[in-house]
């Protein structure tokens, strides 16, 4: 694990903190998350602290610091999903699943996000799960849904 971090940190010049985001990027598609062990050796590569390293990581919603789960759900909260019922939605498979939003299962077979809109306003409530979009969502359906995944 080490070594491939510590690859994708060389390819960019040492101290120029400018390379951050982009190294921060490199690290998630490689790894899936930002790890604590990225974040110290970003942080003697760059020569910035750790907490500067997670405040610009933590401002972007695209980076994550916990391990993704094998399904990744996204409860689509945006204005016609709320009004159709998006947030009850998210209570129940906050309930379901027992995470919260940006949060994995303990058996990693889940992750949780909340999103503003996944484009299918006319569909409403959506929800994804990995690539694949299930409209007109009811808690039932939602229920059902979550147990063909493992």
């Amino acid at each position: 694990m080490a070594g491939s971090i510590v690859s994708i940190i060389n390819k960019y010049a040492p101290r120029d903190k400018s390379n951050l985001i982009a190294i921060l990027q490199d690290v998630q598609k490689k790894k899936g998350y930002i790890t604590p062990e990225a974040v110290d050796k970003i942080s003697s590569h760059l020569w910035i602290s750790r907490s500067r390293i997670f405040g610009v990581a933590s401002f972007y919603s695209q980076f994550k610091f916990t391990p993704p789960g094998r399904n990744s759900i996204k409860i689509c909260l945006g204005t016609a999903c709320h009004v159709q019922g998006g947030d009850f939605l998210l209570s129940a498979l906050k309930s379901e699943i027992g995470i919260s939003p940006n949060e994995t299962t303990e058996d990693r077979r889940f992750d949780l996000e909340r999103v503003a809109c996944l484009g299918c306003c006319a569909l409403a409530p959506v929800i994804m799960v990995n690539d694949t979009i299930f409209s007109n969502m009811s808690v039932v359906k939602l229920m059902e849904l979550t147990d063909q995944y493992e």
